[in-house]
C-alpha cells in the first residue's frame, strides 16, 4: 500500500512545477520581460477576436487569455508556451454555443480540463507525436479557412445570421450585406488585414496588429462613425470565480462534445510546443506535463466566464522569436493582460469589431503555409489524399470529424502499404546439395513458402487465396521465422489454411515459429492443429527431414542411399 502511494505521488510530484523553472526564469529576466510585452500586444486582438467569433464575448477571451495563460505557464510541460483562446478552438465552440449556449461551453470546457489531467495521468502526452503531417496540414488549412468565414459579418457589418455551419452564415451575411451595404466596416477589415500583411513583410518585428486596431479605434472616434460597431462595455476586471453555470443534469450530452474539446486542445498544444522546441536549440517539452498544465488552465478558465484554452502556435512562435528562455515570458504576457483588463477596459470596448475581423483575417491568410501545402501534396498521392479530405471535412463538417476522418484515411493507407510488404514466396529447399532427379522428385511432392513481413488482418486472406491454391503436392512448409507480425486474423486464416490443406490429404509442417507467434497461434487454436494434424519444428531442416521420412513412408520418395542423403545450409539460411 505504502508503495503504491508512493509510486502515485512520484507521479503527481513529476507533474508540478520544479525548482529549475524558477532557476530558469532568473537566467536572463529582461529579455524574458520584454518578449512577454511583445506577446501581450500581439494577443491583445486576438484575444479580443477568438473571444468574439467563439459566441461568448471578448471580456471570455480576455479572460481565457490572463487565467489560461498564467497557468499553463506556471504548470505547463515547455517553457516557451503561450496559451490562451485560438481560432481552433473557437471553430469547434460555435457549434457548441449555437446548440447548448454559453453555460454549455463553460461546462464543456471544465469538462475537458478534467479529461486532459486524466490524459496526463495515463502519460498518453507521446502517443500525439503519431499524429500523421497531412493530417496537422489539412485540418490547419481548414481552420484558417473557417476562420477567414467567420469573420464574413463583422467584416461586412452585418448583425451574425442564424446557424453553426461557417458555410450557411458566410452566405446569408453576403445576402444581408447586399441589401444594405456598409462601406465602412469593409473599409476598416480590409485596412488592418493589410497592414498586417504587408507589414510583416516590412518589419517582421513591429507588432502591426495592435498599431492598426489602435488606428482604426482612433478614426471610429474622431470621425465618429456609427457604421464601426464598436466592442461593447467590458467588466473592469475579472469575475470572481462560480460554478453557478455547471448544471448536473446535461453533463451527459455534452460529453462528446467535451471530448471533441479535450482532443483539439491536446493536439494543438503538444503540436506547438514542438513547434517551439523546433525553433530553439537545447530546449525540449514534456507531453504529460503539457497535458496537466492545459488541464488546470481549461478546469480554471470556465470558473471566471472564459473559453477552453490550447496552446497557441502563434503567440508561441512570436515568444520564441523576441528571445523568451523561460516561463517568465508567458507569465508576463498573461500579466499584462490582466493590467489592461483592469485598467483599460473602457478604451478596448471602443475598439470597432471591424478591425478585430481585420486582424483575424489576416491570421487567417499567414496560417496558410503554401510551400508546406505544396511539399505535401508532392510527396505522395496518400498524403495528398489526406491533407484535402481533412481540410474539405473541417470546412464542411466539423474539426473533430475532420481529425478523425483524417486519421482513419491515413490509418488505412498505412495498413495498406504495410500489408504490401508481406511477402509469400515459394522458395528453394537446399537445391544446391541434390542431384538433378532428387530435387525434381522434390519438388515435385513438397512447397516451401517463406512467408515474410506482417501476417494481420491486411495481408492475411491474400496468404489463404494462395495458400490453399497449391497443388500437385503431399507437403507443404511454411518457414516463419521472418514473420515481423502476427495478429489473432493471421492465425486464423493460418489455421484455416492447415485444415483445407489436411482435408485435400497434404501434411502442413511449419518451422521457425516464434514464442510470440506462438502465443497467438495458441490462444486461437492453430498450434494445436498444427501439432495434431502437421507438425511444427524449430529449424527448416528439421521440417525437410521429416518431409523427407513422411514421403519415404507413403511410398512417394525413394529411400536415398546415406551417401547422397543431402547436406544442409547453415541452420540460420533455411529459418
Amino acid at each position: 500500500m505504502i508503495s503504491q502511494i508512493s509510486r502515485v505521488w512520484a507521479r503527481i510530484a513529476g507533474l508540478l512545477p520544479a525548482r529549475a523553472d524558477l532557476t530558469e526564469m532568473r537566467r536572463a529576466p529582461r529579455r524574458d520581460l520584454l518578449a512577454g510585452l511583445t506577446v501581450a500586444v500581439v494577443a491583445l486582438p486576438l484575444a479580443l477576436g477568438f473571444g468574439v467569433s467563439s459566441g461568448l464575448g471578448a471580456a471570455a477571451g480576455l479572460a481565457t487569455a490572463v487565467v489560461a495563460g498564467a497557468l499553463v505557464a506556471l504548470f505547463g510541460g515547455s517553457n516557451l508556451q503561450v496559451s490562451g483562446p485560438t481560432g481552433a478552438m473557437t471553430v469547434v465552440l460555435v457549434p457548441i454555443v449555437a446548440e447548448y449556449g454559453p453555460t454549455g461551453v463553460l461546462t464543456v470546457g471544465l469538462m475537458a480540463g478534467v479529461m486532459l489531467i486524466a490524459l496526463a495521468a495515463l502519460k498518453a502526452g507521446r502517443y500525439m507525436q503519431y499524429v500523421p503531417a497531412p493530417v496537422v496540414e489539412g485540418f490547419t488549412l481548414g481552420i484558417a479557412c473557417v476562420i477567414g468565414l467567420q469573420q464574413v459579418p463583422n467584416a461586412l457589418g452585418v448583425p451574425k445570421p442564424e446557424g453553426d455551419r461557417v458555410l450557411v452564415v458566410t452566405w446569408r451575411a453576403i445576402e444581408e450585406f447586399a441589401k444594405s451595404p456598409n462601406w465602412t466596416a469593409v473599409g476598416f477589415a480590409v485596412s488592418v488585414a493589410t497592414v498586417m500583411l504587408v507589414g510583416a513583410r516590412w518589419r517582421p518585428t513591429v507588432p502591426f496588429s495592435i498599431l492598426a486596431v489602435i488606428a482604426a479605434t482612433v478614426v471610429a472616434q474622431a470621425a465618429g462613425l456609427d457604421a464601426a460597431k464598436p466592442i461593447g462595455a467590458l467588466p473592469s476586471g475579472l469575475p470572481a470565480p462560480s460554478l453557478a453555470f455547471l448544471d448536473l443534469g446535461s453533463l451527459g450530452s455534452l460529453l462528446a462534445p467535451a471530448v471533441a474539446v479535450a482532443a483539439l486542445a491536446a493536439l494543438e498544444s503538444l503540436l506547438s510546443a514542438s513547434v517551439a522546441d523546433g525553433m530553439t536549440v537545447g530546449q525540449k517539452h514534456d507531453p504529460d506535463r503539457e497535458l496537466f498544465g492545459q488541464g488546470l488552465a481549461n478546469i480554471a478558465a470556465p470558473l471566471f466566464g472564459g473559453v477552453p484554452a490550447t496552446g497557441a502556435i502563434a503567440r508561441t512562435a512570436v515568444n520564441v522569436r523576441t528571445g523568451a528562455s523561460s516561463r517568465l515570458a508567458a507569465l508576463t504576457h498573461a500579466a499584462i493582460l490582466a493590467v489592461i483588463v483592469f485598467a483599460a477596459a473602457p478604451l478596448v470596448s471602443k475598439i470597432p469589431l471591424a478591425a478585430l475581423a481585420g486582424v483575424l483575417l489576416a491570421t487567417a491568410i499567414r496560417m496558410i503555409e503554401v510551400g508546406s501545402l505544396k511539399a505535401m501534396a508532392k510527396a505522395t498521392r496518400s498524403d495528398a489524399l489526406i491533407l484535402v479530405l481533412t481540410a474539405v471535412a473541417t470546412l464542411a463538417l466539423d474539426l473533430v470529424y475532420a481529425v478523425i476522418i483524417g486519421l482513419a484515411v491515413a490509418g488505412a493507407l498505412a495498413l495498406r502499404a504495410v500489408a504490401k510488404q508481406a511477402r509469400f514466396d515459394q522458395v528453394p529447399l537446399d537445391r544446391g546439395d541434390h542431384s538433378a532427379e532428387e530435387h525434381a522428385l522434390l519438388a515435385e511432392h513438397i512447397v516451401a513458402y517463406r512467408i515474410d513481413g506482417p501476417l494481420f488482418f491486411a495481408a492475411a486472406h491474400r496468404f489463404l487465396l494462395e495458400l490453399t491454391e497449391v497443388a500437385d503436392v503431399r507437403v507443404v512448409i511454411l518457414r516463419m521465422s521472418r514473420v515481423s507480425t502476427m495478429d489473432a486474423t493471421g492465425a486464423l486464416v493460418l489455421k484455416d489454411a492447415v485444415e483445407k490443406l489436411h482435408r485435400r490429404g497434404i501434411l502442413v509442417l511449419a518451422s521457425g515459429v516464434r514464442p510470440g507467434q506462438r502465443q497467438v497461434l495458441g490462444s486461437v487454436g492453430a498450434l494445436d492443429l498444427l501439432r495434431h494434424q502437421g507438425r511444427e519444428y524449430a529449424t527448416t531442416p528439421e521440417a525437410i527431414r521429416a518431409a523427407r521420412d513422411h514421403l519415404e513412408t507413403a511410398g512417394v520418395l525413394p529411400t536415398l542411399p546415406a551417401q547422397k542423403q543431402p547436406r544442409t545450409s547453415s541452420e540460420e539460411a533455411l529459418r
